[in-house]
């Protein structure tokens, strides 16, 4: 049996499973494990840089699988931005196919539409991905308030989210936050959704390429081990809890509505190197989702989806069909 999708149509992969674009995460062999395993694997543009390391990276990713890929580009309002026309230079001219984005694509739409680049919009409200389908983009990434890194600021869980999108979206979406099982993908198809799409259930995998440390906290944690930061900078960020994050919160208790990015740089500022790559986990906040509840063994890529993939299948054909009167 094979799960065939409006996003596994749009996408041209195999299993509608996506993974995330993660700062620190998404490099060439995370990408590539996931697109040889059936899925869509992403690299993340912002983590590379500058527009040659991105190149290089893509052309990286495609020295180990031949089959789709995609990017991440996220897009930020900054004093000093990212080259972001760089960025998105690299992408066409590596003839990228698939496109995650994330903040406001509208000003680079044109661009990568023209090059025949299908466009992914991470959305954590009905009323953004409403946006992101009336300037053109071809499927949104819905964001429930269970997802590692940032929420928004509504607070709505996927078990109301995805079935609002169902009922407003015109273009195809995949249900993002909290995912890491085959009944939870057969629930995502049951509320409208395409697919899903993982970042930390990823992470806890044999190729990722993040320090050990990482993997074993997130198989240590359960769904309660995350903590809600940046709130009253309206840039909540959902992490694992830890020294640091504990010392933040505490800043934010403090000064309430008259704390500043500056005074919890120490806490957030250019951490994940540290985390993810340095096995620091108490050197600040750092993306996890609910889903680390979920989380019992470090799987390969390929064991992970073809295991959510087989239960999927199993629950549809026997367990669902078999209620029916």
């Amino acid at each position: 049996m094979t799960i065939k999708t409006d996003v596994t149509e749009l996408l041209g992969i195999e299993h509608p499973i996506i993974q995330g674009g993660m700062h620190y995460v998404g490099y060439a062999e995370m990408a590539a494990a996931v697109s040889n395993a059936g899925g869509l694997g992403i690299v993340t543009g912002l983590t590379q840089g500058t527009s040659d390391n991105l190149a290089r990276e893509i052309a990286r990713c495609r020295e180990l699988t031949d089959k789709p890929i995609g990017v991440n580009l996220t897009f930020l309002p900054s004093v000093t931005p990212p080259d972001y026309p760089g960025l998105v230079e690299a992408v066409i001219k590596s003839e990228i196919k698939i496109v995650e984005t994330a903040g406001n694509p509208q000003k680079w739409l044109p661009a990568l539409k023209e090059n025949g680049i299908t466009v992914i919009h991470k959305c954590t409200s009905v009323r953004h991905a409403l946006k992101a389908e009336s300037i053109g983009c071809d499927a949104a990434s819905i964001d429930g308030f269970e997802c590692g890194g940032h929420p928004g600021e509504d607070d709505v869980g996927n078990w109301v989210l995805l079935p609002r999108a169902a009922e407003e979206l015109k273009i195809p979406f995949v249900a993002s936050g909290g995912v890491a099982t085959g009944s939870q993908l057969v629930a995502a198809l049951a509320m409208g959704a395409g697919g899903v799409n993982m970042g930390t259930r990823f992470i806890a995998t044999q190729e990722a390429p993040v320090h050990q440390r990482v993997k074993e906290a997130l198989l240590a944690a359960s769904e309660l081990d995350t903590r809600l930061i940046m709130r009253p900078l309206r840039n909540t960020e959902r992490v694992l809890n830890n020294a640091a994050v504990e010392r933040l919160l505490e800043k934010e208790r403090a000064l309430g509505s008259a704390i500043s990015f500056d005074d919890i740089a120490a806490e957030v500022a250019g951490v994940y190197p540290r985390v993810l790559q340095g096995g620091d986990l108490d050197a600040g906040g750092w993306s996890c989702g609910m889903v680390a509840g979920l989380i019992h063994d470090i799987p390969t890529v390929k064991e992970l989806i073809d295991r959510i993939v087989s239960e999927a299948e199993s629950l549809i054909r026997h367990r669902l069909a078999g209620v029916i009167a």
